[in-house]
């Protein structure tokens, strides 16, 4: 059986990125990458994530009836997870929440950078539902459509890194706030002196367990 990531969004590209960087993540395990065709082009805070519930939901429930081993939500906002894991036989990973996970088993400080500061609220909001909010205190936007991660990545590092430059002086760890931006992980991760997470790696390498 495979493991189905879903994107929320309809963006095809987005979906093949992150599919690749689960595949280069956890070889060993069978993803496979849905395309919620139904959902707005991108997903940039809580009005958009709204619109794309109901249509990634329909892929939530034909990926457990298909008898998926799990379901990863390639989304940061972690959009439609509590529905989701509330409907499915099988386990169900937000992107966001894997990313929380991981960071909260390293020393130090947690940051995030995101895309656009519409998305600030519903990560917070996650941050603490998942109670992370003593280890995660730092949310900045880069200013970054969602989109440009995926067209122009090159343009999207400037502003990442940029953020990534200001950020408070005790942060160890930085998790990047998009799933779109596996394109440009290992570059950041090459600027910088921080751990960079992103929420695709740690919701791959989470199936591992899951999955065993």
């Amino acid at each position: 059986m495979a493991v189905i990531l879903i994107n929320p969004n309809s963006t095809e590209a987005m979906t093949q990125s992150a599919l690749n960087a689960a595949r280069e993540t956890s070889p060993e395990i069978a993803f496979e990458g849905w395309t919620s065709t139904f959902g707005p082009a991108s997903i940039e805070g809580a009005k958009d994530g709204a619109k794309a519930i109901p249509p990634l939901l329909d892929l939530v429930r034909r990926a457990s009836a298909s008898g998926a081993e799990a379901i990863i939500i390639a989304c940061f906002d972690d959009t439609g997870l509590a529905e989701a894991q509330a409907l499915a036989a099988c386990p169900v990973i937000g992107i966001g929440q894997a990313s929380f996970a991981f960071a909260s088993l390293l020393s130090g400080q947690t940051a995030i950078v995101t895309t656009v500061k519409a998305a600030i609220p519903v990560i917070t909001a996650n941050i603490n539902a998942q109670g992370h909010g003593a280890t995660i205190q730092h949310i900045v936007a880069a200013d970054v459509p969602v989109l440009t991660l995926a067209n122009d990545p090159a343009t999207a590092l400037k502003s990442f890194h940029r953020c990534a430059l200001s950020l408070p002086p005790h942060t160890r760890n930085l998790i990047l706030g998009c799933s779109a931006a596996v394109e440009i992980r290992d570059d950041l991760q090459a600027l910088v002196d921080v751990k960079v997470i992103d929420g695709v790696w740690a919701a791959a390498r989470l199936c591992r367990a899951l999955t065993d």
